[in-house]
């Protein structure tokens, strides 16, 4: 089955040999999302400000993808403090509404750019 390559300017460019997503069949997988500003290719300041931001970039690449994030059916987030668990729910909620995706979330030692949170996603179109 042939892959297609799904990119965006709506979240950061891929920082690696990596794509921002894939597209397989009806099948989309996110690459992990840290919270860098896609107009300034740093990393915003903050928990809250990182989270959202997180979950902005995976929006623009569902989009990209020709979704949302009411097609993710798995969500992972990697977290370097898990005393963060409760704020990142709290937004989550914001973004994601019922059903929401099966998650898992893990803490962390670290992760690139001194981020405080990543997330990656499997999305589902036409389901």
């Amino acid at each position: 089955m042939a892959r297609q390559v799904i990119s965006t300017e709506g979240a950061p460019k891929a920082i690696g040999t990596y794509s921002q997503a894939v597209r397989v069949g009806d099948t989309v997988y996110l690459s992990g999302q840290i919270g860098l500003d896609p107009a300034t290719a740093q990393l915003v300041e903050g928990m809250e400000a990182q989270t959202r931001r997180v979950f902005d970039n995976l929006s623009a690449v569902t989009q990209a993808a020709g979704g949302s994030l009411a097609d993710i059916v798995k969500l992972n987030i990697f977290l370097t403090d898990l005393g963060h668990f409760a704020l990142v729910n709290s937004i989550m909620a914001e973004y994601f509404k019922e059903p929401y995706p099966a998650r898992a979330a893990v803490g962390v030692a670290s992760l690139p750019r001194g981020a405080l949170v990543e997330a990656d996603a499997v999305m589902v179109l036409g389901g």
